[in-house]
């Protein structure tokens, strides 16, 4: 897999973000990790913004970001134009965020999903092309909603 990859966590993610980085050099994929690298708390809008500015540069294909729940990860990174961060809690959701969304980030809780499953969500995510056609002109349609920008419409 000759893949670049962004990830980027903060503390309720730091475990599970050593652990896929592991399994990504494994794979091939070349990984830029933007830390976080100790346990202390930090702020996550701070890591997701460090791996959305990768994904949106092109300098990587994909972008990871892990925190508690996911939930804090996706709400900063969808905020982004151009960013589309899907929060996967299982191989199901992977695959169709990839397939139907164009997901270019993904999102994970590492306070809530293990490592194994984690694996298999991630290399699902990696694998799983875009379907395109019909899910196309959707995709289309969200740049068009992040071109109003916000309170704009």
């Amino acid at each position: 897999m000759s893949l670049k990859v962004a990830i980027g966590s903060d503390h309720g993610g730091l475990d599970l973000k050593v652990f896929l980085c592991d399994v990504l050099k494994k794979a091939g994929v070349n990984v830029t990790d933007v830390g976080v690298s100790e346990p202390g708390s930090v702020d996550y809008p701070d890591y997701a913004l460090k791996v959305t500015d990768l994904v949106c540069a092109g300098t990587v294909d994909f972008g990871v970001l892990l925190c508690g729940t996911g939930i804090g990860m996706s709400l900063a990174a969808n905020k982004v134009p151009g960013i589309r961060a899907a929060l996967a809690w299982n191989i199901f959701t992977a695959r169709m965020s990839r397939q139907h969304n164009d997901a270019n980030v993904l999102v994970m809780g590492g306070r809530v999903t293990g490592p194994e499953l984690a694996r298999e969500i991630l290399m699902t995510f990696l694998e799983e092309p875009f379907d395109g056609g019909r899910h196309q002109r959707r995709v289309d349609k969200i740049a068009e909603i992040e071109k109003r920008g916000a309170g704009k419409g």
